[in-house]
C-alpha cells in the first residue's frame, strides 16, 4: 500500500494540472516553487564546479568515497529543472552508494534545443574522466528526461568509442519522444505528474523540428547492444511506464544485462520526493545496492 506521503503529493499535483496555456516561464516558476533546500541530510558537503563548461555540483555524504562517482542527471522535460532542486536526492544517492554524486545542470530548451542537452551530458562525462576517475567506478543515472539522457549518453559513448561507465540507472526514464506507449492511455488518470499533452509540448520545444525517433533524443530507437548493465526503475502508475518496460525488453533482446524494477503505485519521478517519501528512499537504496554490485 502506498504511503500517506504519496497521497499528499498526488493531491497537490492534481490541484495544479498542466494546461497548454501555461508558458515555459510559468512552468519553470512552478517547478522552482517546489524546491526545498532545508531538507538536506546532516553532514552533506556541496561543492559547485564547472564540469567542462557545464554547471555542476559535487555532493558527498559523510564517508563517501571520492574515487567512486554517481553521475546524476535531473529531469524537467528538457525545459526546466535544476541541480539545486535535486540536492536531497543526490545526497541520498551518495549515501546509498558510498560514493560522491556529480549532479549536472545541462542547457534547457527552447533556448537550447536538441542536441544541446546530450552534448552537455557527454561533455560533463568526459570532464569527469579527465579528472582521473576510472570509468569502471562511475555509474550514470537520472530521472525522467535525465533518465532518457542517461541512455542517450550510453548510445553516444558507443558511437564514439568512448569508455563506458560501469553501469547505469535510468529512473522514470523518458525514452520515446513520440509518446506512443499504451500506458499513456491506461495510466492517464493514475499519474498526476505527466500527460501526453504536456510531453508533446515539451518534446516539440526540445526537438525543434528534429526527428523524434533520433536515437540520441529517443534512445528507445537506438541499437541497444553493447551497453553496460542497467537498473531500470519505473512506477506502475506512470504514463511513461511503457517507455521503461519496452526499452528494457529491447535492451534484453539485444543482449544487455537489464534489471527491471516496476515499483507498485509509484508516480512519475517519485525519487525526487526523497525528503518526504519513503518509497523514494527505498528506490534509492536499491540503486545503491546495484552501484555496489558493479563498482569495486
Amino acid at each position: 500500500m502506498a504511503s500517506p506521503a504519496l497521497d499528499a503529493i498526488i493531491a497537490a499535483k492534481r490541484a495544479n494540472p498542466f494546461s497548454p496555456d501555461k508558458s515555459v516561464e510559468q512552468l519553470r516558476q512552478e517547478y522552482s516553487s517546489t524546491i526545498n533546500v532545508e531538507a538536506m541530510p546532516k553532514g552533506t558537503a556541496l561543492t559547485e564546479v564547472d564540469a567542462g563548461e557545464v554547471a555542476a555540483e559535487w555532493t558527498s555524504a559523510p564517508g563517501a568515497a571520492t574515487d567512486r562517482v554517481f553521475l546524476f542527471i535531473h529531469g524537467g522535460g528538457y525545459i526546466r529543472g535544476a541541480v539545486v532542486a535535486n540536492r536531497v536526492t543526490a545526497a541520498l544517492i551518495s549515501a546509498a552508494c558510498g560514493a560522491t554524486t556529480l549532479s549536472i545542470g545541462y542547457r534547457l530548451a527552447p533556448e537550447n534545443p536538441f542536441p544541446a542537452a546530450i552534448d552537455d551530458v557527454h561533455g560533463a562525462y568526459r570532464w569527469l574522466l579527465a579528472q582521473g576517475i576510472d570509468p569502471k567506478r562511475v555509474v550514470v543515472g537520472g530521472i525522467s528526461a535525465g533518465g532518457g539522457l542517461t541512455l542517450s549518453l550510453l548510445l553516444k559513448l558507443k558511437e564514439l568509442g568512448d569508455p563506458m561507465p560501469a553501469a547505469a540507472v535510468p529512473m522514470s526514464a523518458w525514452t520515446d519522444l513520440t509518446q506512443s506507449g499504451q500506458s499513456f492511455i491506461t495510466n492517464d488518470y493514475s499519474d498526476p505528474s505527466l500527460s501526453k499533452g504536456y510531453l508533446d509540448t515539451t518534446a516539440a520545444y526540445y526537438l525543434n523540428g528534429a526527428d523524434p525517433r533520433t536515437p540520441l533524443a529517443s534512445p528507445y530507437y537506438g541499437e541497444l547492444d553493447g551497453l553496460p548493465p542497467l537498473l531500470i526503475q519505473v512506477g506502475t502508475a506512470e504514463v511513461l511506464f511503457d517507455d521503461s518496460r519496452l526499452f528494457a525488453e529491447r535492451a534484453q533482446a539485444a543482449g544487455t544485462d537489464v534489471t527491471f524494477e516496476p515499483w507498485q503505485d509509484m508516480i512519475h519521478g517519485w525519487h525526487g520526493f526523497a525528503n518526504v517519501l519513503p518509497e523514494a528512499r527505498d528506490a534509492i537504496a536499491s540503486a545503491g545496492k546495484f552501484f555496489k554490485l558493479h563498482v569495486n
